[in-house]
């Protein structure tokens, strides 16, 4: 009796293996983009998903696959993977077509063959970049470039180069780190980004003879520097009644000289410095105003004349 039922579990197995075995797994001859044939397909080119076939997508079906459909793909000899997801399929059977940056990752040539599965990922919560030229510090906002790139993609992979397009320039950008795994779902997440410095940046050096151009400047001349060769309104305008405008002497002595302040580089946090300048008072004359002067003598006034006393 007991042998019985043993063999009738193994035969309910081979009759039925799709119930127990829901994971898809293919071997397809790998391709870059340009060389598809038909009309031209740059979202693929500036994205990380493949074209599959359509084979893939019966196969697919009938295993009742969650979506987003993820995939990992695998180079056997080099001993490279990759995490994508898929936009199309219409390749040609037995093709597959993957983006330029996602071959060289994979160490892939045209025709190697890839071994393509299903895979499921984590939903992203942080990730980190590092531009692989100091040319992207050129952009004035390159979080939104990223950001705006990375809805082109699906997932993400630790340690891959992805590619960036912006302004018909391409930026290269590694995956340094990704969590809450190695290998991340981007879709419908909310997710922290943050970037290390690009390869071959060094950060500059200042010191105070090069911010300043000259010695630090003292509490008499902080707040008054000249900008030379500068002039405020220095055109000449026209009037229209006719009559002759001002001279040139006349117009330039109605402006001051143009002055700018100067940072202090010395400040410390929760101080204030109240800086004044009294060069344009002689010694007598402060000595005058610092002995005459106190400190609430002035005399106040109502706004209602108090009401005369009535004389007795």
């Amino acid at each position: 009796m007991y042998r019985t039922r043993r063999n009738l579990g193994t035969m309910d197995f081979a009759m039925f293996p799709t119930v127990f075995s829901r994971r898809f797994e293919k071997s397809l001859r790998a391709y870059s983009v340009a060389m598809m044939p038909g009309q031209e397909k740059p979202n693929v080119e500036n994205g990380g998903k493949i074209i599959l076939p359509p084979s893939c997508l019966e196969h697919l079906t009938q295993l009742n696959t969650v979506y987003p459909m993820l995939f990992k793909i695998t180079n056997l000899e080099a001993g490279r993977e990759s995490h994508c997801g898929v936009l199309e399929f219409i390749a040609e059977e037995g093709k597959c077509y993957l983006p330029h940056w996602m071959m060289l990752n994979l160490l892939l040539s045209e025709g190697d063959i890839i071994f393509v599965e299903s895979a499921t990922l984590p939903v992203a919560s942080f990730s980190k970049f590092e531009p692989q030229s100091a040319d992207f510090l050129d952009i004035s906002n390159p979080k939104a470039i990223l950001e705006n790139a990375l809805r082109h993609f699906a997932c993400l992979t630790k340690g891959d180069t992805i590619a960036i397009r912006y302004n018909d320039k391409i930026y290269d950008m590694k995956v340094l780190e990704t969590r809450p795994g190695s290998a991340v779902s981007i879709i419908e997440c909310d997710m922290d980004v943050d970037f290390a410095p690009p390869v071959g940046y060094v950060e500059p050096t200042y010191t105070k003879s090069q911010l300043l151009n000259d010695e630090e400047p003292t509490s008499s001349n902080y707040a008054a520097v000249p900008m030379e060769g500068i002039s405020i309104f220095g055109g000449t305008g026209n009037r229209l009644d006719g009559k002759d405008t001002i001279s040139d002497s006349d117009h330039n002595s109605t402006f001051a000289t143009s002055v700018r302040g100067v940072p202090d580089y010395d400040y410390q946090v929760g101080s204030l410095d109240f800086v004044r300048d009294f060069s344009c008072f002689t010694k007598q004359e402060l000595e005058s105003n610092g002995s005459t002067f106190k400190a609430f003598t002035g005399e106040g006034t109502l706004l209602r004349s108090p009401k005369i006393q009535a004389e007795d």
